[in-house]
């Protein structure tokens, strides 16, 4: 098996929606914010070789809205998606299999592109399957109230449009040493990815625990339909972690990449932070 990290971009949001009731006298000093309480977070995406497939998990906000959603998004730096990938050794056509943790738009909006007359949508990566949880992809397309700024309709029809959609009805093995588990609390139908590498277990977090400053059970993202909910699953993740020596890849962390816990008087904590090369 092959496994790299790249960050597709950096984008800043409110830090008071991250962290949803945690006041900011608290999480500030563990997350940093500008003037304007704006805090930067990461797009990190896994490419992983296994077994045949050239998976990409997650594929960043793409590029096909106007100025005006991006500059509420203040994007910058990273490698880029396509970039990001040719770095690594792969061109778009080499992907077999995107994997979307869910349809928010900072995390499936790369999946698909303008068409070269700027007229239609297509797959950025055409060869490929991409993967969503069927429970996700019928929230989705249903829409809701508290949601509809992040399900946009651009980046998902296209995919079940062009007949390469394939829908992951329960968790379980997907790839050979590449498993999915399924939870409910940020959003219906979230895939948290979780991968045997060499001899470790890795746990890409995606929004379920966004950064390591989320680790407490109780700091957790305003935009959570559910927070009830994510407390239990973190709680399940965080446990085994800590039972089996688990390693966190977490995909917005500005500063830290991976992460193991420990038991602390406050509860699970990071325990070692390093780099995901450092692996």
């Amino acid at each position: 098996m092959k496994a790299y990290l790249f960050n597709i971009a950096n984008f800043r949001v409110d830090g008071g929606a991250m962290f949803g009731v945690v006041p900011k006298a608290l999480w500030s000093r563990v997350y940093r914010s500008d003037e304007n309480n704006l805090i930067v977070l990461t797009l990190r995406s896994l490419i992983i070789e296994t077994g045949g497939h050239v998976i990409l998990v997650d594929t960043g906000w793409g590029d096909k809205q106007n100025e005006k959603f991006f500059r509420h998004v203040h994007q910058h730096d990273g490698e880029g998606l396509v970039e990001g990938l040719r770095k690594r050794g792969y061109r778009p056509e080499d992907i077999t299999d995107v994997v979307l943790t869910h349809l928010h738009a900072d995390h499936c909006g790369g999946g698909v592109k303008w068409n070269q007359s700027r007229t239609g949508y297509e797959l950025t990566f055409p060869e490929a399957e991409y993967h969503v949880s069927r429970l996700q992809w019928e929230w989705a397309v249903k829409n809701n109230l508290r949601e509809a700024d992040a399900f946009l309709e651009e980046n998902i029809i296209p995919v079940s449009d062009s007949g390469h959609l394939s829908l992951v009805d329960e968790e379980g093995e997907l790839f050979q040493g590449f498993s999915v588990r399924i939870f409910g609390g940020h959003t219906p139908g979230l895939m948290i990815p979780v991968i045997k590498y060499k001899g470790r277990t890795l746990v890409y977090t995606g929004d379920l625990i966004p950064t390591a400053a989320h680790l407490p059970l109780i700091w957790n993202m305003s935009y959570d339909v559910e927070s009830l909910k994510t407390i239990d699953e973190k709680r399940e993740i965080l446990e085994e972690a800590l039972a089996n020596n688990h390693i966190l890849v977490f995909q917005h962390d500005e500063n830290i990449e991976c992460c193991t816990v420990e038991l602390t008087g406050k509860g699970i904590r990071a325990k070692d932070k390093f780099l995901f090369s450092e692996i």
